[in-house]
């Protein structure tokens, strides 16, 4: 089983990947902005980490995830503002490359976003600074020497789901349960063999273990 470091844990990916991760009898840590959300992480078998990734500094998130064998990011700015969507979704995840490679850690998992959210819509430009800075984290990582996944679903909905995703490698934009979300993190990281690979996500009708098995082949 692998130690892993999930940041943004709270969060409505983050706090069901988890649990899921403990349930599989992994190792869990995981970084909270608020002191009152360090019980429920410990109730859930997660070692609470207390810190915010906007003001944390490399050496920081270095000291936390030291030993781990895993980093997921699915921490987000979530449209409270442009300067903390670039700390957030763009800077937190090259602080996490850096942390990650000081480590020796090569194993990072991404959320991301899907590209063509919002395309039908009117332009506004809080919504497209998001997609150009999540653009560019992507393009960090990738560019990186490390053993990365990106995970890019579509529309966010705020529901555990049914597990029955669409996933490839370029797929039709869609919408996906929160919960199918981690529910296929958690199957990517039990399958360290997909690696070095952008995935888009949706919901489908294929559980997520036989979604997994095809982009193995």
């Amino acid at each position: 089983m692998s130690k892993i470091f999930i940041i943004g844990v709270t969060g409505g990916v983050g706090s069901r990947l988890g649990p899921m991760l403990v349930d599989a009898g992994h190792d869990v840590a995981g970084l909270h902005r608020k002191p009152e959300q360090a019980g429920k992480l410990e109730n859930a078998g997660i070692t609470p980490r207390l810190g915010d990734i906007m003001t944390l500094t490399v050496e920081d998130l270095t000291e936390f995830t030291r030993d781990c064998d895993v980093v997921v990011f699915s921490a987000g700015a979530a449209g409270s503002g442009l300067e903390r969507t670039t700390a957030i979704d763009g800077e937190g995840v090259i602080k996490t490359i850096h942390a990650a490679r000081a480590n020796g850690i090569a194993r990072v998992y991404l959320v991301s976003a899907f590209m063509d959210a919002g395309r039908a819509q009117p332009r506004k430009d809080g919504f497209e600074h998001y997609m150009k800075v999540k653009r560019q984290a992507d393009n960090a990582l990738a560019a990186s020497e490390l053993d990365w996944v990106i995970l890019r679903p579509g529309t966010l909905v705020s529901e555990d789901g049914n597990g029955l995703v669409n996933a490839g490698l370029a797929i039709s934009y869609g919408c996906v349960a929160r919960g199918s979300v981690a529910k296929m993190l958690a199957a990517l990281i039990d399958t360290p063999a997909i690696r070095r690979e952008i995935i888009e996500l949706t919901d489908g009708d294929i559980p997520v273990p036989d979604a997994v098995m095809l982009l193995q082949r």
